[in-house]
């Protein structure tokens, strides 16, 4: 496939959701963030064309609980893609290290082991500011609109590349 690759700078492919299948998977911990972050998710499926009936969303107590969900959801033969939502905020101890890595090492795991595109839609910041930055309404900075796109981009990809995948 030679000569494929594109300058970093070419304009993105235009992004077609229709047909897609898509799991969103939202973790309750830190969940007012959480529940913008899935609006946000919401908003890019519905602007790229994936069909609300073709939307399976779940909810799992915490970030550190999303890369068996996900692997699972990928597992099923269900879905296109996965999109794992969360927010780790730093505390005053060192769990944020052990659960923020954890979760965004299981997720890429969970992605490589099945060969299904899993979305790391997890915010891991500072402190609330920084999450509540990252997950703003429509026309603002929401990583869950962000993840949508790129679901939809791999999952694109992915089809693209193995047809039979989606069958």
């Amino acid at each position: 496939m030679a000569g494929d690759l594109q300058s970093p700078d070419a304009p993105l492919p235009v992004l077609d959701g229709s047909g897609l299948r898509v799991a969103v998977l939202a973790a309750r911990f830190n969940s007012e963030i959480t529940l913008r972050l899935l609006a946000g998710v919401r908003r890019g499926l519905a602007d790229l064309g994936v069909d609300h009936a073709n939307v399976t969303e779940a909810w799992v107590p915490g970030a550190f609980e999303l890369p068996l969900a996900a692997k699972t959801y990928a597992e099923s033969g269900r879905v296109d893609a996965v999109i794992c939502l969360g927010c780790v905020i730093r505390g005053e101890t060192t769990h944020y290290e052990s659960v923020a890595g954890e979760s965004a090492a299981g997720i890429l795991r969970a992605g490589l082991a099945t060969g299904v595109p899993i979305v790391f839609g997890v915010l891991t910041t500072e402190d609330s500011d920084q999450a509540y930055a990252r997950s703003e309404g429509p026309g603002g900075h929401n990583v869950g609109e962000e993840g949508a796109a790129v679901a939809v981009e791999m999952a694109t990809l992915i089809r693209n590349v193995r047809p039979h995948a989606s069958t």
